[in-house]
């Protein structure tokens, strides 16, 4: 088995020169700091953030990521790390059996005492495959290491799973304070950019409602929200919206766009 999981989509997602990564990372939190969508207080215990290219959703995923504080938050060291699958097909959810995951900004450990407590799930297998070039998972990553430091990894892409095979998995894996949970999607895909706002709103509603019934065309990590909604609500979780737009907003032309939102949960009141 590789013992490390190199960068895929490094100067093409994000730039390759560690430099630019930090300045163009660093701006991103600057500037969703400034918007005020942070706070003080604890951190949240669950984020979705999108993982298209920081060009078209850098900013929407910094709105999740300002929360953390760069370091402030020093309680949490463990990052679970949920992504669609895109290149491979998966049945179920993928952990990879590698001992690092690798981007220009250095390398984070791959949690092997968390992936232990799923290996026995039959909705979980191994596959470094699985993760070879699954961007889903790796456009976080930078701004988990820039936010947190040193953390370690449990990164599973997920496949074709139902919500409570999902929320089987995150709840072997929910651990204390230490543990952060991040859901990779974007929303709708390539609708005109009037009809993908209205989608949009419509599932960052149900999002909002804890509604564990979203599909695909709603959002590409529906499979993993839907299962995340469920273990949320089963721990009196509230979700709260930081940020919605889309790739017409951004970095894209407005013929056919990608809808992007950033969700905290937190304790609710």
């Amino acid at each position: 088995m590789p013992a490390v999981r190199r960068a895929a989509v490094d100067g093409l997602f994000y730039p390759a020169a560690p430099s630019a990564l930090r300045q163009q990372v660093e701006r991103c939190l600057g500037e969703a700091a400034d918007d005020n969508h942070h706070r003080a207080g604890g951190p949240p215990k669950l984020l979705i953030a999108p993982h298209a290219g920081y060009a078209y959703s850098g900013a929407v995923a910094a709105a999740a990521y300002a929360l953390l504080g760069r370091g402030r938050h020093a309680a949490v060291t463990r990052v679970v790390l949920l992504g669609p699958a895109h290149r491979v097909w998966v049945d179920g959810l993928a952990a990879p059996d590698c001992a690092a995951f690798e981007t220009p900004l250095g390398r984070i450990a791959i949690d092997a005492e968390a992936l232990a407590k799923i290996d026995g799930l039959p909705q979980v297998l191994r596959s470094d495959r699985a993760h070879a070039q699954e961007h889903s998972i790796e456009v976080q990553l930078p701004f988990l290491q820039s936010v947190l430091g040193a953390f370690s990894l449990a990164p599973l892409v997920v496949g074709d799973a139902d919500p409570e095979a999902v929320a089987r998995v995150l709840d072997r894996l929910w651990g204390g304070p230490e543990t952060l949970i991040v859901i990779s999607s974007d929303l709708s895909h390539y609708l005109p950019y009037a009809q993908a706002q209205a989608a949009d709103r419509a599932t960052v509603q149900r999002i909002l409602d804890l509604d564990a019934g979203l599909v695909p065309q709603q959002a590409c990590g529906a499979t993993a929200i839907n299962g995340a909604l469920r273990a949320a609500q089963a721990r009196g979780l509230a979700p709260r919206l930081l940020d919605l737009c889309n790739s017409g907003d951004t970095a894209g032309d407005r013929d056919r766009v990608v809808g992007y939102a950033a969700f905290a949960f937190e304790q609710a009141p």
